[in-house]
């Protein structure tokens, strides 16, 4: 979501006279399957996979104008503009060794006070996983790829101790996929956190079959207050279209049993997939009703290359707009209907959501807002069907 940005900063820089000479790296997801188009666009080189250890070989080799291509993962253009991709780096085994991250080399104190002022609070992002055992379509794995490694407890529990003495933050957002997978992990975390006074209010995600009620009681105590629980879909079919290797149910209980212990509940919803029907967005919509999750997110299912889905809809690629100006976002392929039908069932999911939300209010409900709200569902159904 931030090429569009990175580009133009790169351009900044190479038609800048006083900074023109300085090295652009870049690395993530992204680049892995678009290597040329980044290296075209100004970059000098790319850093394909975990970069730690290719970065303290790359950063040495560039001071002194060394052969590039003796350096495992990574590309670059040569002399003659060919593109060189090196051998692929192996991924790190232990992640023991690795340092905290160096907040302080940038201002993280702007970062805390923007969350603040849009989000009510201000939060830091902290990594305690690398890779995903996980098979999901739609979902990138090109940097730490089809794997599962963890960094000890302690350190972890050190890491959240440090930020909370020195930064303060009123929350802390795990970025990892599935913060439960490993329960023996969790114990130890919960353990460490509570031992090194480290506790900080914190939110994870993960899959609801890697929940029960010892492991919400170990992350209510360990200072969970929110954990997104992914279904993607209320519609047992097109989850098993993303094989997510999820049970629709499983995760409406656990949504469910999450809110009852007293822990707020978030879940992804995906519209527009493949082989979806109105039936299949209909289910969603009562899935979300019925778990009743906190917060949710929506969006239009959009594939990112190098994952199954981009493989699966290559050929069905209806929009592609230039690839310097655009994100993946924009990309659209040939679903059961058309762009803007789905547009439209955005809409119709949240105001059904919504209206169920009003409505679970009983006596305290606003009857205006419940009208309100059934009325645009009720034109946003009609808006859909004209567009199919």
């Amino acid at each position: 979501m931030t090429k569009v940005k990175v580009l133009e900063l790169i351009s900044f820089i190479k038609s800048t006279s006083e900074i023109r000479h300085i090295k652009i790296i870049l690395g993530g997801p992204d680049v892995t399957h678009n290597c040329d188009k980044y290296l075209l666009n100004g970059a000098d080189v790319i850093v394909i996979g975990e970069g730690e250890q290719t970065m303290a070989e790359l950063v040495p080799a560039l001071e002194k104008n060394q052969d590039l291509s003796l350096i495992d993962g990574i590309a670059f253009f040569n002399s003659n503009q060919t593109l060189i991709r090196t051998k692929g780096r192996e991924k790190m085994k232990s992640l023991e060794d690795l340092p905290l991250p160096n907040r302080a080399a940038i201002p993280i104190e702007k970062y805390l006070e923007t969350w603040k002022n849009f989000h009510g609070q201000s939060s830091m992002t902290v990594s305690t996983q690398r890779g995903c055992p996980y098979t999901c379509k739609w979902c990138s794995t090109a940097v730490y790829g089809q794997s599962y490694r963890r960094r000890p407890a302690n350190k972890v529990a050190a890491e959240l101790k440090y930020l909370k003495e020195t930064y303060k933050p009123d929350a802390v957002w795990f970025v990892d996929d599935v913060f439960t997978v490993s329960h023996k992990w969790l114990q130890e975390f919960h353990d460490e956190v509570i031992a090194q006074n480290a506790v900080i209010p914190f939110e994870c995600i993960t899959r609801a079959e890697r929940l029960n009620d010892e492991v919400l009681t170990l992350l209510k105590n360990a200072g969970c207050f929110r954990i997104w629980i992914g279904a993607e879909s209320g519609s047992q079919d097109i989850i098993d279209e993303m094989d997510r290797r999820v049970d629709v149910d499983v995760v409406k209980t656990m949504i469910q049993k999450t809110n009852a212990f007293g822990i707020e509940t978030g879940t992804f919803i995906m519209l527009g997939y493949p082989k979806e029907t109105i039936e299949d967005i209909n289910k969603t919509i009562q899935y979300l009703k019925a778990a009743n999750p906190t917060h949710y997110t929506i969006t239009i299912a959009y594939p990112i290359k190098g994952t199954g889905l981009y493989q699966q809809i290559e050929s069905d690629i209806t929009i592609q707009p230039e690839w310097h100006l655009s994100t993946d976002r924009d990309i659209d392929f040939k679903r059961t209907y058309n762009r803007k039908f789905y547009d439209y069932a955005v809409k119709k999911v949240m105001m059904e959501v919504e209206w169920n939300k009003e409505h679970l209010k009983g006596k305290h409900s606003n009857k205006l807002k419940l009208f309100k709200l059934k009325t645009k569902s009720l034109i946003k159904t009609g808006q859909m069907l004209f567009n199919r």
